[in-house]
């Protein structure tokens, strides 16, 4: 009521205002006639802008004095509430009371209820008696459950322990690779994990196998040695070949090449013209000339040898620049060492040809850190030969069993410009 009346005192205040300013204005009026026509006319805009500010002041002075008044009959009433609450709960608490002396005499007059009473008290405690009970059997078996699950997790982590420790004596814990830029220490040569594996007839995949890891290699890092490791390779396919000098020759790293047993025909070509190559004193690198067996009338085959030609011209012209001497006295030399045209030496003497730089007697295998015999074995190509069905194709050469059950390895389908350039006195690896 009393909000509703100072609503209605600050409506007839800004309507007395109003009214007040309205006649002001009527009244200034005729004197404003009185003024030389020259004088500048005032605004009207301006005039009703600064009326709505003064307005809107005294409306914002009155709202002000209302939410004042407001908060002091709060403050007044404050008292009175809190007495009115404390009587509310007085009576909850004396009707209580009330309901339950309404009850007890109840069950005084009423001789069953009172039992009935009695009965439930008893029932209620007899409830509380088992519940404890039940919660004191949980607790116990939680208590047990806990203490298993202690010893069991005691026994996982002993075993795991015991398990991570038989796995730590197959590593060589503490040792990391070493990254020398100069490798050779006397005559000892040391390798990192920075290698790559060239066994076997070099095929397309492992050329792309060994171009890739060269790639990484580089991005890894671009100055530490990376080696390409031989421990026997027959020789392969001349474009996996080709493609696989060129990785070494388009490298930002130094790529060597390391020869521990035997290189022949495509894979002495690597080991002759890379940049820097390492090898055994008894490995042996054998050199002949390009070989291939055709089939086709005459001008198939002046086509073939043409383009074995090439293939010779491109490749042998490179390690006989490296010997110092001309293409054609690479042929008469191996043809004066052997009747086949295949010439071999150890690496010692290898080295006095050039066809190897340095000649090591021991290499330092610093990224064997896990012991061989606890890893997988690789399956090799070569292994368990048996028959193989006629729609088999082969991409990866394979060992298998011929018509005659005598053991041979099939090499993988050359597409037609391409020839293989490998070592094979005894017939064992055939074409497809």
């Amino acid at each position: 009521m009393m909000h509703h009346t100072v609503t209605t005192l600050a409506i007839l205040l800004l309507t007395g205002h109003a009214s007040a300013d309205i006649q002001a204005q009527k009244s200034e009026a005729p004197h404003a006639e009185t003024k030389p026509a020259e004088a500048a006319k005032p605004d009207p805009l301006e005039s009703i802008k600064a009326e709505t500010a003064k307005l809107t002041a005294e409306r914002e002075k009155i709202a002000a004095q209302v939410a004042l008044d407001q908060t002091k009959l709060d403050e007044k009433l404050a008292p009175r509430k809190r007495a009115l609450a404390e009587i509310t709960i007085q009576m909850e608490e004396m009707k209580a009371k009330l309901d339950l002396a309404e009850t007890e005499r109840r069950a005084k007059d009423d001789p069953a209820l009172m039992e009935l009473r009695r009965k439930n008290e008893r029932l209620m405690m007899e409830y509380a008696i088992t519940k404890n009970e039940v919660d004191t059997e949980g607790f116990e078996m939680r208590k047990e459950e806990n203490s298993i699950r202690r010893r069991t997790t005691a026994l996982t982590m002993q075993m795991e322990f015991q398990q991570k420790e038989g796995e730590s004596r197959s590593y060589a814990i503490g040792k990391t690779p070493a990254y020398p830029k100069d490798p050779l220490v006397g005559k000892k040569l040391v390798l990192s994990d920075r290698t790559i594996s060239l066994n076997g007839v070099i095929s397309g995949k492992q050329a792309d196998t060994v171009a890739d890891r060269i790639s990484y290699f580089n991005n890894r890092d671009p100055e530490a040695p990376i080696f390409i490791v031989i421990d026997e390779s027959p020789g392969g396919s001349v474009m996996a070949g080709y493609k696989i000098l060129k990785a070494m020759q388009g490298s930002t790293a130094p790529v060597y090449t390391v020869l521990k047993s035997m290189a022949a025909s495509m894979a002495a070509c690597i080991i002759t013209v890379s940049e820097k190559s390492f090898a055994y004193p008894n490995a042996v690198i054998l050199h002949h000339q390009l070989s291939v067996g055709v089939m086709g009338n005459l001008t198939q085959h002046r086509e073939t040898v043409k383009e074995l030609e090439e293939w010779w011209k491109r490749l042998a012209d490179p390690v006989a620049a490296k010997m110092g001497i001309s293409r054609e006295d690479f042929i008469k030399r191996m043809y004066a060492e052997s009747s086949t045209g295949d010439w071999n030496e150890f690496a010692d003497d290898a080295q006095k040809l050039k066809w190897v730089d340095v000649i090591v007697e021991e290499i330092e295998e610093t990224a064997m850190l896990r012991d061989p015999s606890s890893q997988p074995e690789k399956q090799q190509s070569n292994q368990s030969p048996q028959r193989l069905g006629q729609n088999q194709v082969v991409t990866e050469p394979v060992a298998t069993l011929d018509d005659n059950g005598k053991p041979i390895c099939l090499l993988p389908r050359l597409n037609p410009l391409d020839a293989y350039w490998l070592y094979n006195p005894d017939s064992y690896f055939r074409m497809q």
